[in-house]
């Protein structure tokens, strides 16, 4: 992956045995936490190639920069009309932070099922959840194998967005599944970041009902979970200003991020504390400033995090960093949280992806569990009552399932599963209103 940290991957020599024992149990803890059957290396170089923009293009957002065929698990390439409908990698215009244009890549997904429902096909925008910071991480270089494992890396990539996709494009849905800013593309994936993530989903809608040539003012919504979530979220507040012209009617946000002050401490300890790397990556890149800071209040531990994540997939962070402490990332001890408390400049950047500010211009179904062990419930009702003070039609569903092994993420994963259903409901139910 090309970054300002440079190409680098992960050293085989580091796991030792570690690794070995551990990586049959992960990937067969994935496939069947994801129901896949498949195994297989990722797409060929031409595929690759595909990620490279091109040297100018389109700078309007939305426009659609190319396209080409994507087959979908256990598709036969080539045949028409499969189920559950047919694929089409994309690379669309979007726009960075600093308003500066961008190229993003994704999948559009169109339904072999007709749509039942009111008025003409609509579409919904996936925002996908964690998946790590490397190229190879994209979404959308894994729809016909939804798990790759590199050996050479070593590196397990996982696509688990399959149910979400399946249920919509059952009901006749078109489906689009942003791969988000410098996911698979050049430069750094800026994870979490409020603006980038918003954008890159609306300018995903509008890619999506280009490439279907659909209607301009076709029904559109927005889903996601965890990162996925926030992203959604994201898009359903900026949808009346930057997304002017889409006709959205719903957004589901399960567990959003919407305050990143709040989950980084949640997130610190756990199986997947690695995963703060990304957020301060991803801020890094958008903000010079962070850089002296890190420089000057990292250990060496802690570089290497920022430094090794920047190219992983979220089962690589586990294993390399899984229950790591920041307070063994920087000089004096102190959690990163603490640290950031101390650089006024350093919380307000942290405070710039803060959602919730913005009034959403059609209905949100916001999703939390009371012991999710990653994104804290607390924050999530805070969003819930910001939009609610703004006169935003929003509504809060909570899960209640018992704490499981606090830490290994039981407790974030399965209110995803156990929502899924109610959010496919709201959704279908926003666009048939």
């Amino acid at each position: 992956m090309r970054n300002s940290r440079g190409n680098v991957s992960l050293k085989t020599g580091r796991f030792g045995g570690r690794w070995a024992r551990s990586f049959t149990a992960v990937a067969a803890t994935v496939v069947a936490a994801t129901g896949l059957v498949s195994v297989a290396p990722q797409t060929a170089d031409a595929a690759r190639n595909f990620y490279v923009p091109p040297s100018t293009f389109d700078t309007t957002p939305g426009s659609v920069i190319r396209t080409q065929p994507s087959s979908l698990l256990l598709q036969i390439p080539g045949v028409k009309n499969q189920w559950p409908g047919t694929a089409t990698r994309i690379m669309y215009t979007s726009t960075l932070q600093n308003g500066e244009p961008t190229a993003v890549t994704g999948t559009v997904v169109e339904p072999t099922a007709r749509w039942q429902g009111k008025g003409v096909r609509p579409t919904v925008v996936i925002g996908p959840g964690t998946v790590g910071q490397g190229d190879q991480c994209a979404g959308s270089k894994l729809m016909s194998f939804p798990l790759a494992i590199d050996p050479t890396k070593p590196s397990i990539a996982v696509n688990y967005t399959a149910l979400e996709m399946n249920l919509m494009l059952l009901n006749g849905v078109r489906v689009v599944i942003t791969d988000y800013v410098g996911l698979g593309t050049p430069g750094i994936h800026t994870y979490v970041n409020r603006l980038e993530s918003g954008r890159a989903m609306l300018d995903a809608a509008r890619a999506g009902l280009k490439v279907a040539n659909a209607p301009k003012d076709a029904p559109v919504g927005f889903t996601g979970y965890s990162q996925g979530g926030g992203a959604a979220a994201s898009a359903a507040e900026l949808a009346s200003t930057y997304g002017s012209g889409l006709n959205v009617k719903g957004t589901y946000a399960g567990a959003p991020p919407a305050d990143l002050s709040k989950v980084i401490t949640k997130i610190d300890g756990t199986f997947i504390a690695g995963a703060i790397g990304y957020a301060i990556n991803g801020l890094e890149a958008r903000y010079p400033a962070l850089a002296p800071v890190l420089k000057k209040e990292t250990n060496a531990q802690g570089k290497r995090v920022l430094h090794d994540v920047a190219t992983q997939c979220i089962g690589d962070t586990g294993l390399s960093f899984g229950f790591q402490r920041t307070t063994g990332w920087t000089r004096r001890g102190e959690s990163l949280a603490s640290v950031i408390n101390r650089y006024p400049e350093v919380k307000a950047m942290l405070d710039d992806q803060r959602i919730g500010r913005l009034k959403p211009n059609a209905p949100v179904l916001i999703s939390t569990g009371i012991n999710d062990d990653v994104i804290p419930t607390g924050q999530v009702v805070q969003l819930y009552r910001d939009w609610k003070a703004q006169g935003a039609d929003v509504h809060l569903e909570r899960d209640y399932t018992p704490p499981i092994f606090p830490g290994l993420v039981v407790n974030h994963a399965l209110p995803m599963v156990f929502k899924l259903l109610p959010a496919t409901s709201f959704l279908l139910s926003s666009f048939n209103d």
